[in-house]
């Protein structure tokens, strides 16, 4: 269900419902792009069922995916029939084009060629959690993640999000935790690390299938580098990247979390979405609690 993670608290607004967000969701369902649109935005089913619902509930759990559709034109093309144009101007009327009709020019072949644009699409899950509070994204970036916000926020009134805040910084947690060579309770340090110098030098050293727990890692923490990424299991259930800004890369539930789980119908009309989520979020809001707890502890803002 999730590759990435980011944590927001729900501080207010969130509907106690289901109905009125489906309404709100359907208002704003997504559309392919337009013959001459450059990007689509809107919510799509997130069990994959055309004209389902926009928003499943699965042992509590809300889960909603918000789709994008984005047609790229490649700048060189642009800039080719753009100079073609202003040359031939320039050829035919002896006037050279200033810089509005440049870009009016520019305007118009970007809207010309859109229609024969490749459009690329991507969706991001997202997955609130009504009794702990909390609404997480997949999301692989803070911009995604932000236009996710962005359209939440338009569809439902009064909504307020905060990304979660700790006690500890990501990086000085995962600092001390490679100093001492000691991971907190329920985590393991695995193979994977990134270290960044915070001087003008701004010098990186990556770790990638390298043990850590060793002198030469210590020493660069010493020597001022400080981790910025850094792989962790949780339990031998799921293993994430941690990075500075508490967000979980590559996410991997492990065979353990397997072990026991009933097995799906065979006759083809089981999606797997159902027990794909009730397993995900089970051991999801188990580590999450245990992380924070691990960086000292959330810090709540008050209104």
């Amino acid at each position: 269900m999730f590759k990435n993670l980011m944590i927001y608290r729900l501080v207010s607004g969130w509907p106690t419902a289901v109905e009125p967000l489906e309404a709100a969701l359907q208002e704003a369902q997504f559309v392919e792009c337009g013959a001459t649109q450059e990007k689509s935005v809107g919510w799509l089913e997130p069990r994959g069922h055309t004209h389902g619902p926009l928003v499943e509930v699965v042992g509590g759990q809300w889960l909603l995916k918000l789709a994008m559709e984005v047609k790229v034109v490649p700048g060189s093309v642009i800039k080719r029939k753009v100079q073609d144009q202003v040359d031939h101007i320039e050829a035919s009327t002896g006037r050279k084009p200033g810089k509005k009709e440049k870009r009016e020019i520019s305007d118009e072949v970007r809207l010309s060629l859109l229609p024969m644009a490749f459009s690329k699409q991507s969706s991001v899950q997202v997955w609130v959690d009504p009794a702990a509070g909390l609404l997480l994204t997949d999301a692989g970036s803070q911009a995604k993640a932000d236009e996710v916000m962005t359209c939440l926020i338009k569809a439902v009134d009064g909504l307020v999000v905060q990304l979660v805040n700790t006690q500890t910084s990501p990086i000085a947690a995962m600092a001390e935790w490679l100093s001492t060579k000691d991971a907190p309770p329920s985590f393991s340090v695995d193979r994977e690390c990134e270290l960044k110098a915070a001087d003008e030098s701004r010098a990186v050293v990556r770790y990638t299938r390298h043990a850590l727990d060793t002198d030469e890692v210590t020493q660069h923490i010493a020597m001022g580098k400080l981790p910025t990424r850094l792989a962790l299991t949780w339990a031998d259930r799921v293993s994430f990247v941690l990075t500075e800004s508490l967000q979980l890369k590559k996410l991997a539930f492990l065979e353990t979390v397997f072990e026991g789980a009933p097995a799906s119908a065979a006759d083809g009309k089981d999606d797997h979405f159902d027990a794909d989520v009730a397993i995900a979020t089970g051991e999801l809001r188990k580590l999450i609690p245990d992380l924070i707890e691990a960086l000292g502890g959330e810090v709540v803002l008050t209104q």
